[in-house]
């Protein structure tokens, strides 16, 4: 628990927040608490630089930060102290994506560094975002869809699909009340920069993934002097709004699909599904074409769409994504839909978690309602229409299908950040050119709008690459700006670590048989 601050006017109100003084409990690897740290000194916690425990606190901030001296709610924090003291150069704060903290990393993310050289230089600082994890969450209530899971579901589908999303938004509504006003971009920011003050910082470095890189590129553009060194890898798009975020997922994915059917039709001996992409994907639509012919229901189809889109962005299962559609193909040309059944086992359906239990926590929602929505259904309707024709893979229609906001219960009470960069350094960009969550074109338009060097993933569907994704090239570069503060040259680009399936293509047809391509 925190100390409460003193609660003055105005101003001084929340100054009064940065003065507090955290507990800082330590646990040992093994889970068990330490001794209380309530100076920040490091004492009773074996002293700096151990690398093996971790501090854990909670400070207040304001609920809403127009009325700080109203409701406050808790944020949660974790500390790993740097392992050389001697060349600390401050704190490393940590983000990850979501909205809604991606099932939790929240404090333990900066776990992610502990005992290389970041780690070396940095306090890493963790912290459960508003909304998430123990820090005070947002809830919403569950609702179960009733509108059938269906990758390409038709015109008649539409007013359940919507209904359900209305429905979302009243469940959210009621679990949420007064609070989810203020589960925001800006507030999060805001609360960063409370950590800073609290932690006696004149300015903190940042790493952010995905959503947290647009939290990062936020607190930038608010407290610029207080910005050290940053890194924003997979970069939502700082032009679009969130219903434009969803609907360019369904072009990422294809662009990966089309990749692989690219790549597939090189190799028709092996797989013998066409000599080119058009000609693979006309096999792919050949058999969505017969699944939906010999099935009561759209299951299989829609399991098809999924394992199409979503094992055309892993390289790796590229091999496997085109031995499966050969499959699939003549298992539906002998009508055996056993085998069909066999074929798709493994594959799942997406759809948020929202089948379990009462409650929720509610922060994508809210944080997605910082920009408007259409409220006119059609505007949806069109686009379904659209994507279901264009990007059907990897279930990009669910991108375009009303969400809640269609039928939002309240209005922001402020208008989301324009991003700029007046008055910090410029930082690192990392971003792979086949994310399938945030569009490539969402971190060369980042990094042209902050200054910042893009780096690039090449050849890569990662989704959340420093650290996370096991690229040494990548880690190396983030680390080196982080620790040294040397930003790779313009134009960099790293291999991904995901390699295409070791099979030959075929050989050219005017190569005679037995003679290497290129001989």
């Amino acid at each position: 628990m925190a100390t409460n601050p003193p609660v003055t006017a105005g101003a001084d109100a929340l100054r009064a927040f940065g003065s507090q003084r955290p507990q800082w409990t330590v646990r040992t690897p093994g889970g068990t608490d330490g001794p209380e740290d309530p100076e920040g000194t490091g004492e009773g916690s074996g002293g700096s630089g151990t690398g093996a425990r971790v501090e854990y606190a909670t400070i207040e901030v304001p609920r809403d930060y127009a009325d700080p001296e109203g409701e406050r709610v808790t944020i949660a924090l974790s500390r790993r102290r740097a392992t050389d003291p001697a060349r600390r150069r401050g704190v490393l704060l940590a983000v990850n994506g979501g909205p809604g903290g991606d099932w939790g990393l929240g404090r333990e993310l900066p776990g992610k560094y502990e005992g290389g050289p970041v780690h070396e230089v940095y306090d890493l600082i963790g912290f459960d975002p508003r909304g998430t994890g123990d820090s005070t969450r947002l809830y919403a209530e569950v609702t179960v869809p009733a509108a059938p899971f269906d990758s390409r579901p038709p015109d008649s589908a539409f007013e359940a699909l919507a209904e359900d999303m209305r429905l979302r938004e009243l469940a959210c509504e009621r679990a949420g009340g007064e609070l989810r006003r203020h589960i925001s971009t800006r507030n999060t920011a805001r609360d960063m920069d409370v950590i800073r003050a609290v932690l006696g910082e004149e300015r903190i470095s940042f790493v952010g993934y995905a959503y947290g890189a647009y939290v990062g590129a936020v607190f930038g553009s608010m407290f610029p002097d207080r910005l050290d060194r940053s890194v924003l890898d997979s970069c939502v798009h700082p032009g679009w709004t969130w219903r434009e975020q969803f609907l360019w997922q369904g072009d990422a994915v294809r662009r990966n699909v089309d990749r692989w059917a690219g790549w597939t039709g090189e190799r028709d001996g092996h797989f013998g599904l066409g000599t080119g992409p058009e000609q693979v994907l006309a096999v792919v639509e050949e058999v969505v074409a017969r699944l939906d012919e010999q099935c009561d229901t759209p299951r299989l189809r829609t399991l098809l769409d999924g394992a199409v889109g979503n094992r055309a962005t892993d390289r790796s299962r590229w091999e496997e994504l085109g031995l499966l559609v050969a499959g699939l193909r003549e298992a539906t040309a002998a009508g055996d839909l056993d085998r069909c059944h066999e074929l798709l086992a493994e594959q799942g359906t997406w759809r948020p978690e929202d089948s379990e239990g009462d409650l929720r926590v509610g922060v994508l929602e809210a944080i997605t309602l910082e920009h408007a929505w259409p409220a006119d259904l059609e505007v949806y309707h069109q686009d379904m229409r659209d994507f279901r024709e264009r990007f059907p893979y990897g279930y990009g229609v669910l991108r375009a299908q009303p969400w809640v906001g269609a039928f939002r219960t309240f209005t922001a009470p402020e208008e989301p950040t324009r991003i700029t960069r007046d008055g910090y350094p410029a930082g690192l960009v990392v971003q792979a050119d086949g994310d399938p969550l945030d569009h490539y074109e969402g971190g060369v338009a980042m990094a042209g709008l902050l200054g910042h060097t893009l780096l690039t993933v090449e050849d890569s569907g990662d989704h959340e690459v420093y650290a996370l994704a096991g690229n040494p090239g990548v880690d190396a570069h983030v680390e080196r700006y982080l620790t040294d503060g040397v930003l790779p040259p313009p134009g960099t680009t790293c291999p991904g670590t995901v390699s295409r399936p070791d099979v030959p293509a075929d050989a050219p047809a005017d190569v005679p048989p037995g003679v290497p391509a290129g001989v």
